[in-house]
């Protein structure tokens, strides 16, 4: 099954200083059927003015992907960490069992990136950091994983059996993933249009993916995406000891 969602179905909320399309329940935005996706929990397509940010403030049992497309982002957190993100680089924190942290726009243009949080496989875990940049170059017609929990080279690490690919296409080039059963696919279309297994997907639009039939993305014109692929969760809730329950 594809669920495509258009992009005028993006919660958008502008707080002059950050103009941001929620795609997941976040803050002051809460639909109960728009929760998480498998163990993608938080998905925001954000643009942070010159001179503005997020102040400190705390995370815990989450690893958190920044993901930078244009213009630098300012990062200090508790760990001792200090950093600029720019256009290319992948940051993950793995908040554990507890940081803070803030990020600043301090250069002179807008910075335009997306952030997302995925559920991680085990808590109580050390507070973590991990940053490397890519060339555009290297995810052209192809699936590049950036970030991954899962061994792959190259990535920036996590703590969740998830990876995360950015990807620019061509038009008329086309893209396979092989997808399995229990695996839950999330595709964000930055720019163009493509197909998805024939359905259709414009600019800004997502398409929430069950399947465990290859997936073919192909360009109808030049595009850009993030694929994220993330185990289903369908089966969270109680564990078998205690459904085995207990008298007193």
């Amino acid at each position: 099954m594809i669920e495509v969602i258009e992009a005028e179905k993006r919660h958008f909320s502008d707080f002059g200083w950050l103009q941001t399309y929620w795609l997941f329940s976040f803050s002051s935005y809460f639909d109960p059927h728009n929760i998480q996706f498998g163990a993608l929990r938080v998905f925001n397509d954000d643009v942070v003015n010159p001179g503005s940010g997020f102040p400190t403030h705390p995370h815990e049992e989450m690893e958190i992907i920044t993901i930078v497309l244009e213009g630098e982002m300012t990062h200090q957190d508790s760990m001792g960490n200090k950093a600029v993100i720019k256009a290319g680089d992948v940051q993950r924190m793995s908040a554990g069992t507890g940081l803070t942290h803030s990020e600043f726009n301090l250069a002179e243009d807008p910075v335009h990136f997306y952030q997302i949080w995925i559920f991680p496989d085990e808590a109580g875990l050390e507070p973590t950091y991990d940053q490397k940049n890519y060339n555009s170059k290297e995810w052209k017609n192809l699936l590049l994983p950036v970030a991954s929990g899962q061994n792959i080279e190259r990535t920036v690490t996590f703590h969740t059996d998830a990876t995360i690919y950015r990807c620019t296409l061509e038009a008329g080039m086309e893209v396979n993933h092989k997808a399995t059963e229990g695996r839950r696919i999330f595709v964000y279309l930055t720019e163009g249009q493509i197909t998805a297994n024939g359905e259709p997907l414009r600019g800004k639009d997502q398409a929430r993916i069950d399947t465990d039939e290859p997936l073919a993305l192909k360009a109808q014109q030049d595009s850009e995406l993030i694929l994220i692929d993330v185990p289903s969760c369908k089966g969270w809730g109680y564990s078998k000891e205690i459904l085995e329950g207990k008298r007193k």
